[in-house]
């Protein structure tokens, strides 16, 4: 069989939309279901949607991302204590955050034990998701670009996050 025009250009479709959809798609568990049952801080989905802002929601529960440089958070110099948005538990110091200039509040270090840690193989790249270790919460990832003393550099959206004063 010879390939015609219509045939290559079909195949070049087929092949290019499951590409997509391999990169596109998530691939591994989800905050929201490992929280379900491995987190001491459990609410069902419906208390969790009463809980929470839209935006909250959509970030804790779905793993999702707040635009770059839309948190006031980005602005806050105070001395306190970072906070998960859904359970309230100290993630971060405000001692250990500083500007990236990636357009999310960054940290350098959290609170000893209170985050977890997972592999995200979604968009097509491996990276590590950060989560509050009391309830699940998807906070952000970290990368190994950071400064010292860690040189890791945790970027963590906003909306994830509260700010408690000292």
């Amino acid at each position: 069989m010879n390939p015609n025009r219509r045939t290559l250009l079909l195949g070049g479709a087929a092949v290019a939309a499951l590409g997509a959809y391999g990169l596109l798609r998530p691939m591994g568990p989800t905050v929201a279901n490992a929280a379900e049952g491995d987190f001491p801080y459990k609410l069902s989905d419906a208390e969790w949607k009463a809980k929470l802002s839209p935006d909250a929601y959509e970030i804790l529960r779905n793993e999702g991302t707040e635009r770059p440089f839309t948190s006031e958070l980005l602005e806050e110099h105070r001395a306190g204590t970072f906070a998960c948005a859904g359970c309230d538990q100290p993630l971060f110091k405000s001692e250990t955050k500083f500007d990236s200039g990636t357009g999310w509040p960054s940290f350098y270090d959290f609170i000893p034990a209170a985050i977890g840690t997972t592999t995200d193989s979604t968009l097509g790249m491996t990276r590590t998701e950060v989560h509050c270790s009391n309830c699940g919460g998807h906070q952000g990832h970290v990368f190994d670009d950071g400064p010292e003393p860690t040189g890791l550099r945790y970027c963590i959206d906003g909306v994830a996050l509260k700010f408690i004063a000292a």
